[in-house]
């Protein structure tokens, strides 16, 4: 692989860049069908594995429509939980990268593994959302960005290996054209993935105010954890039972245990 070819990071341990194709968009509720990674390792080298996988339930129509890939394909395929294992163990160590990564492909990917009593373990790894850095700079989707930055169109998009190859192309696009982009993963997760600190969890669902854990939506906005974990625990438990997002749940379940996690320093107030 020529220098130009490249990915132009100083990687301090692999980044996996990754693509899902599903049978749809809930991570409680629909299931992985195909799913593709390319590891790069600090010399450069990429090594690539792809998965079909069984959903264990019908594929609907619509996602059909959009890539392609019906009952019958994956029908014979093994299951998540029979490749859990494999796909744990080739993202071992790895960052991850991919393309929307954070809204879809990895709350996706950690309910699965969840599923298979295993951990992808985010909170100890970077990421680089080649969206984040594209809507930064540039606002569009994949096939845009592919266009923009590599002077292609996207022939095959929707399949997870060429979503995912088309991905890591436009990477290299950006910082081909972004001199000033960081180039190493400990600055660029900082850059792109910006937490507030007084969020507790990625969402922001759920909110110190005042030293005080509260909710941050919907009708019980501004609420107490702590008071509704005694007065209306069962809104507690709507929320593990509803379609929301792993980190949010392990909060309110460490709640309803008794567990609260460490409050920022400084103090935050609600406003109007």
């Amino acid at each position: 692989m020529s220098s130009e070819d490249r990915l132009p990071l100083v990687l301090d341990r692999p980044l996996a860049v990754f693509d899902i194709e599903s049978t749809g968009t809930s991570p409680r509720a629909d299931r992985i069908i195909e799913l593709a990674v390319i590891r790069i390792a600090p010399d450069g080298s990429e090594t690539c594995r792809h998965w079909l996988v069984n959903p264990t339930m019908p594929i609907p129509v619509e996602s059909t429509a959009v890539h392609g890939i019906t009952d019958d394909i994956v029908k014979a395929c093994p299951t998540f939980a029979q490749i859990a294992g494999e796909v744990d163990a080739f993202l071992k160590g790895c960052d991850l990268g991919g393309y929307n990564v954070m809204r879809f492909d990895i709350p996706m990917l950690s309910e699965e593994f969840l599923r298979a009593g295993l951990n992808l373990d985010v909170d100890n790894r970077r990421v680089l959302d080649a969206q984040r850095i594209y809507h930064q700079r540039e606002p569009r989707d994949l096939a845009a960005a592919l266009r923009f930055f590599c002077g292609r169109e996207h022939t095959d998009a929707h399949g997870a290996e060429a979503d995912t190859r088309a991905t890591l192309e436009v990477l290299k696009g950006e910082f081909r054209r972004y001199a000033d982009l960081p180039r190493d993963m400990e600055t660029l997760d900082r850059l792109l993935n910006a937490t507030d600190p007084f969020n507790a969890d990625r969402g922001g669902r759920l909110r110190w105010v005042d030293g005080e854990l509260t909710i941050n939506f919907g009708k019980k906005k501004g609420a107490r954890v702590k008071d509704l974990v005694v007065e209306d625990p069962g809104y507690l438990k709507w929320i593990l039972r509803g379609d929301f997002p792993m980190d949010t749940r392990k909060v309110v379940q460490n709640a309803l245990d008794g567990i609260y996690p460490p409050a920022p320093q400084a103090r935050i107030t609600l406003e109007g």
